[in-house]
């Protein structure tokens, strides 16, 4: 049977929202998840967190507008995940809008790794930039703002990744960084940049350079704001909810850019029922596939495409670079997996592994499915070359992976070259020597960070449906809403029998489930079981999604198998 463990709802909190006309269903999701107060699922942007209380926004905006005002040439210096291209994508989009003379670089990782270095600086240079403005990465970047100082460069700083104990010699807008007083921590680089221009326009406004008749409208920006948090895995708490769902409704509304509406298109979905899951699993992979196998270039060009024409074809290469992308994930798990073979993963509290055959783009995707398969925080490292290993790691509850790699760090300066990230996701890179001395020191500090309960897979859900909200309308309040990361996606659990069941696409089960018994009468539900080609016990424990499935035009209500165990 499933370890499972039912989100507890608070009654007072759960009645507030039911009171203010919250749906019931979704009044019981949100109380589980920690929201007490209509006012915490503010959706307006009129409630959006002021721009004001952002650590050197005000100063950022001030600079900018002196460099407009001078004619400085600006250039961007941005990340090669769908972060930092819809954040470069934004901020090129924001800054010319606004009367800047501004142009993008993103490094190819595989030529230059991640963020502002030396090397990059050195690259940007031969543009002549008055101002180098990073998204989404340079919080880290000491060496690489000093080099742009030396050679007459300014630099300023848009980030959202974790600080270390010093900052680089430059002016910072990071809501992670000390002394910053804004309530979220937890914005994405789109996000941080679309703060920036919100305070450089006022600082235009202040200055009489644009006027509230002419100033442009920045919410035309919020679909890239949208898909950048989501693919991101940030937390959601209620101001990205806020900016997601913003950016939902314009795609919802016909009014995506056409670089989005091309990248749906070529997934086969369509921007008008977009949803937060399609952002994350459909639209962000293909953006990614472009950082992760070629080169972001082509994922910037596509969101920047000002029609149809120009975006379509980009789309339809992101498109492909994916399934590539998804070729070379499927034959590298494979390799993982037979060399778990002779591991007892039970016996350890992580894993990290390398094989030299494996692909820097897609080492943090492998990460993430062993981490999902092995409940285990995990860690992949490809060749980087010169003799160099670059790794990317996925975390489980109860490890900080920044935090540990910072500790494997203090206990041999030196062993890592280089790293960053967050809670659940980080990068590094070491010399390819000192592999087993760095698996030891991870496997030790994961050790003693983390309990045996913290090692044992639960599966949170939110309980069991009763027949009367096992319904197609249900299902489409549940799409409607935002969900994703720190905010998930409602799953509920019970008992099934299996009435029947086929095999669709060679790879997939789609079923015909009963369960007799429930507090408000019997459920039969069709359902689907992705990436199970063998068949189902007659009965089950069942966790799931309440879904709406289109085919041939019609909506029907059907269920997502997520995990499931003979009865």
């Amino acid at each position: 049977m499933l370890n499972l463990q039912i989100r507890p709802v608070p009654d007072p909190a759960c009645r507030t929202l039911q009171a203010a006309g919250t749906p019931a269903l979704l009044a019981r999701l949100y109380a589980a998840r920690g929201v007490t107060h209509p006012q915490q699922l503010k959706s307006r942007l009129a409630e959006l967190l002021p721009w004001s209380t952002m650590k050197n926004a005000a100063a950022a905006a001030t600079r900018l507008a002196d460099g407009i005002a001078r004619g400085e040439r600006m250039l961007i210096v941005g990340d090669y995940d769908a972060d930092g291209a819809t954040a470069s994508a934004l901020a090129m989009t924001g800054l010319t809008a606004l009367g800047a003379t501004v142009g993008y670089l993103v490094p190819n990782r595989f030529e230059y790794g991640y963020g502002l270095s030396p090397e990059i600086v050195a690259l940007a240079s031969e543009r002549q930039p008055d101002l180098l403005i990073t998204v989404d990465n340079g919080i880290a970047a000491h060496a690489g703002v000093d080099a742009a100082r030396q050679l007459g460069i300014d630099v300023l700083v848009t980030d959202h990744h974790l600080p270390g104990a010093t900052l680089p010699d430059a002016l910072i807008v990071n809501p992670n960084q000390p002394g910053c007083e804004f309530p979220s921590k937890h914005l994405a680089g789109v996000g941080v940049m679309f703060y920036v221009l919100l305070a450089l326009r006022a600082e235009l406004l202040g200055r009489g350079v644009i006027s509230e008749q002419t100033k442009p409208n920045l919410g035309e920006l919020l679909d890239l704001v949208a898909l950048g948090t989501v693919a991101d895995v940030v937390k959601l708490d209620a101001n990205n909810r806020l900016l997601v769902a913003q950016g939902l409704k314009r795609m919802r509304e016909g009014r995506a850019r056409p670089g989005i509406a091309a990248l749906f298109s070529a997934a086969s979905r369509k921007s008008e029922t977009a949803g937060a899951e399609d952002l994350g699993f459909v639209i962000g992979p293909r953006l990614n596939a472009a950082g992760r196998l070629s080169d972001m270039t082509i994922g910037i060009e596509c969101l920047l495409a000002k029609d149809a024409a120009h975006a379509l074809p980009l789309a339809r290469e992101l498109d492909q670079l994916n399934r590539a992308r998804r070729d070379i994930e499927v034959d590298m798990q494979e390799q993982a997996l037979a060399l778990l073979d002779g591991i007892q993963v039970a016996d350890g509290a992580s894993l990290t592994l390398f094989d030299p055959a494996w692909h820097q783009g897609v080492v943090g995707l492998l990460a993430s499915r062993l981490k999902e398969r092995h409940h285990r925080p995990t860690i992949i490292f490809a060749d980087g070359g010169d003799g160099l290993l670059k790794g990317s790691g996925r975390a489980i509850p109860g490890l900080h992976l920044r935090d540990a790699l910072d500790a494997v760090d203090r206990r041999a300066p030196g062993l890592i070259l280089k790293f960053g990230g967050h809670a659940a996701a980080a990068g590094l890179s070491m010399r390819r020597e000192r592999f087993d001395e760095f698996k030891a020191l991870f496997e030790a500090v994961a050790r003693e960070s983390l309990s045996a309960a913290d090692l044992t897979r639960v599966i949170e859900t939110d309980g069991e449906l009763g027949a009367a909200e096992f319904t197609l309308e249900n299902a489409r309040i549940l799409a409607d809403a935002v969900w994703g990361q720190g905010f998930p996606t409602p799953v509920f659990h019970g008992e099934f029998n299996v009435q029947s069941q086929r095999l669709v696409g060679d790879k997939h089960l789609k079923l015909r489930l009963v369960q007799p018994y429930t507090p408000s009468g019997a459920i039969q539900a069709d359902a689907i079981l992705f990436f199970q080609d063998t068949p189902l016990p007659e009965k089950i424990q069942a966790v799931y999604r309440l879904e709406v499935n289109e085919w041939n035009g019609k909506q029907s209500l059907q269920i997502n198998l997520t995990h499931w165990s003979a009865v």
